[in-house]
Formats: structure tokens, sequence, C-alpha cells
């Protein structure tokens, strides 16, 4: 389900604040169920969950072009968006999540270049490590890190998205 990015009525929608360094950054977990976070230039951070399976009447490319349409609706409604960072996934269950991961990758970094925006994948060890102080730590313990930031994930998808955000603000994308 995605929740407005603007919108402070949505009572799903997460709000809080990190930095204040006036630039859109936009942190997503790839998938078919997509986590993403965002934060506005004035700090605010909305985020939630992006469902991208196809229906049974789908090519095999609509999940991909429904991919860019969101991401230009994110970037229409955040006025920009000045980098995105990704959970850069090296190994995969299967074959199948790793064709679909490397379809989004292909859609997100295509898109970033036509749209002369920054871009930058963070290894899953790295986020772990940051958020929880484990670099192998599970899904459970990273939801339970970003809920004690004080943020209410929904499913581990979105609570990926929010670590990812964290990370890049607190290490303003790895520089400290």
């Amino acid at each position: 389900m995605q929740k407005s990015l603007i919108s402070a009525t949505d009572p799903t929608a997460q709000s809080r604040r990190l930095s204040n360094d006036h630039h859109a950054v936009l942190a997503l977990d790839l998938g078919s169920a997509t986590g993403w976070a965002l934060r506005s230039p004035d700090g605010h951070i909305s985020s939630g969950t992006v469902s991208f399976r196809p229906s049974r009447y789908d090519g095999g490319g609509m999940r991909y072009l429904r991919f860019r349409s969101w991401l230009d609706q994110i970037e229409a409604q955040a006025h920009g968006i000045s980098a995105v960072y990704f959970e850069e996934v090296r190994r995969h269950v299967g074959t199948d999540a790793a064709h679909i991961y490397g379809g989004f990758l292909a859609t997100l970094t295509a898109w970033c270049e036509t749209h002369s925006i920054a871009y930058q994948g963070v290894p899953v060890g790295t986020i772990k490590r940051h958020i929880t102080g484990k670099g192998n730590a599970n899904k459970a313990a990273v939801t339970a890190a970003v809920r004690a930031h004080g943020f209410v994930p929904a499913d581990d998808n979105e609570a990926d998205a929010i670590a990812i955000l964290i990370w890049a603000t607190e290490t303003e994308g790895g520089v400290r």
C-alpha cells in the first residue's frame, strides 16, 4: 500500500524528522513489495510499502513500468530528489528473486541517470550494523531498532527503507 508523501491527514504515514540539510533523499528496499522512506528538504520523513506484484494479465515488464511511473510521482510530490539510496543485495534466495531485483535495479539506476539524481547502493550488512550494531541481524532486530528510533513500520520492507534512510542521514551517505 502506498502512503501519501505530502498529506498530513493520512494517519498511516510515518512522520518524523532527522536532519535539516535541505535536500530530498529517497531510500528504497527494492522488490515486488518495495519499502520506501523519503526525507523532504525540511526534514519530514514519509515512508511506506508499495506493491509492484503483477496481476495475472500483466506482461513481464509491467511491474517495472509501474515502478518507473511511481518514481516519477514520488519525485514530483517531493519537488525533486537529490539522492537515492537502496539496499544492495549481493545474494538472493532464488533465481526469480535475483531477476526481479535486477529489473528493479536497472529501472532505478536508468531513471536516476535520466533525471541526474545521485544514487548509491548500501550493502545489507552495512545497514544492519548501523541500525542494530550487528551486521547479520535478523528482520525482527532491524524492525525493533527502527521502532526504537520512533518509527512504526508496517512491515520489514518499510523498516529496511527507514534503516537505509537513517544510515544515509547519519553518515551523510557513508562520508562519516
